[in-house]
């Protein structure tokens, strides 16, 4: 397993690691023209304040990357963005771009979606790597395995002991401590879950195609407040309107992946021939067949929550 160690902003560390109880962060980077690949889903994401606190300070279990406008990131993450509003987001951006502040602009920028975030207490804080030079302008993977990424894992392991964390990216079963690390599937915050659900059904609607951006909503097929899980296969894209009507049962999705109108929106409306127009049509489904929605999912809305 790999991690990237991570250049910090020192007041994004400061205002997150006051709260205690978030469960994802967005590490987010001013520009928005290029996506992070450094790793994959599963591993480590750590963070190094800037010299001379040359240390690692915390970290998460990489999810997801993506370039996102200023306003979506600001409405999926809030406070897990590490400001304490959006005019404060929006002039740090400007800060770090160093250009002349745009009224009203949505920014693009660059995110990188990290869950279970921990937070060492300063005599716990590890040391930057051996190699770690101060050039470095981002940040640098290590190979978790071997060398100086060893050490690494080693020394974040004993840190969190004594702190009692438990390292959210060692399986359960991956055997005693100092052992291996190993790669798990990073469990999906509410914000999480909304870009990953956006991005893959390409931003566009399951239903329609529509894409402006603004009016697409993330839904549960299984609502999170009915026992479902932030689970990409728990979710679909719909256009906000489509998204109520899913949510109060006027809709539905067959197992077999067709859209279902319930006639009750023409009995208790009088209207809906547009959606009607809708029955029948299958759902634009993302092109990995793990993201696609569950049928299982779509068999309990069906039971539970359509009104046919």
């Amino acid at each position: 397993m790999r991690a990237y160690v991570a250049l910090t902003d020192d007041r994004w560390y400061e205002q997150l690691s006051a709260n205690s109880s978030l469960e994802e962060v967005n590490f987010w980077r001013p520009g928005g023209t290029h996506q992070f690949r450094a790793i994959n889903p599963g591993e480590l994401f750590l963070w190094k304040l800037h010299s001379p606190r040359n240390f690692i300070v915390g970290g998460g279990v990489f999810a997801h990357a993506t370039i996102l406008p200023l306003s979506l990131a600001w409405e999926a993450f809030r406070d897990a963005n590490g400001v304490r509003s959006l005019a404060e987001m929006r002039s740090r951006i400007e800060y770090y771009r160093k250009a002349k502040p745009v009224p009203d602009e949505d920014y693009f920028i660059g995110c990188i979606l990290l869950e279970q975030p921990f937070f060492l207490p300063e005599h716990s804080w590890v040391p930057a790597p051996e190699d770690w030079k101060p050039s470095i302008q981002q940040g640098k993977r290590y190979d978790l395995d071997v060398g100086v990424g060893r050490d690494l894992w080693r020394r974040l392991e004993r840190a969190l002991a004594v702190t009692r964390f438990e390292l959210p990216s060692v399986a359960a079963d991956a055997g005693p401590r100092f052992g291996a690390p190993t790669l798990v599937q990073p469990r999906l915050g509410q914000g999480s879950f909304r870009i990953l659900v956006t991005d893959v059904y390409d931003r566009r609607c399951a239903i329609t195609g529509e894409r402006t951006l603004p009016v697409l909503e993330a839904a549960h097929i299984r609502p999170y407040t009915r026992g479902g899980e932030h689970r990409i296969d728990n979710g679909l894209l719909l256009r906000s309107d489509l998204h109520t009507l899913f949510d109060r049962g006027y809709m539905t999705v067959s197992a077999s992946g067709d859209l279902e109108i319930s006639r009750r929106i023409r009995e208790e409306f009088e209207n809906g021939r547009d959606y009607y127009a809708l029955h029948g049509k299958p759902l634009r489904l993302p092109e990995a067949i793990t993201s696609r929605p569950a049928s299982e999912m779509l068999i309990w809305h069906n039971e539970n929550v359509f009104r046919g």
